[in-house]
């Protein structure tokens, strides 16, 4: 491993009693949105929720994570996948970076196969701004089963 990189995890406060197994898997794994971290030693600095509609603790919980050292701050997979998908995801992202000046990246987990084909029927994530916002959480076939 050539550096360490330290990160938070924002989670939709629906599932704040979320024990975080798919995300710790993936951490481990480095599969999902950590795939990006092929040569790098993951440390988890902070994992939390968002504090429920409209997001009040995500100011706080961006500032306990940059002091805890986190370089990137991971909006949660559930936070896309979630019916309906959080409508301030990208209102988050945008805070996040220019008032902490990190790094943010949507998702965690790679999306499970039963929420891309419910999504898909739904015809939820249509458009190119989707695509974008979902490309760190596609994954192969056996990957999405492997998260149902």
């Amino acid at each position: 491993m050539s550096e360490k990189v330290k990160i938070g995890i924002i989670i939709c406060d629906r599932y704040h009693t979320c024990a975080g197994g798919k995300c710790l898997r993936a951490i481990r794994n480095k599969e999902g949105a950590f795939a990006q971290y092929t040569d790098a030693e993951i440390e988890l600095v902070g994992y939390t929720t968002c504090g429920g509609c409209p997001g009040g603790n995500v100011e706080y919980t961006g500032e306990e994570m940059v002091k805890n050292g986190a370089q990137v701050i991971h909006l949660a997979t559930g936070l896309l996948v979630g019916y309906p998908p959080c409508p301030r995801v990208q209102t988050f992202k945008a805070f996040l970076e220019e008032r902490y000046g990190v790094r943010v990246v949507l998702g965690t987990h790679p999306i499970p196969t039963k929420y891309l084909d419910l999504h898909t029927r739904l015809g939820t994530w249509t458009g190119p701004a989707w695509e974008a916002m979902l490309a760190p959480t596609i994954a192969d076939q056996a990957t999405r089963d492997a998260y149902n």
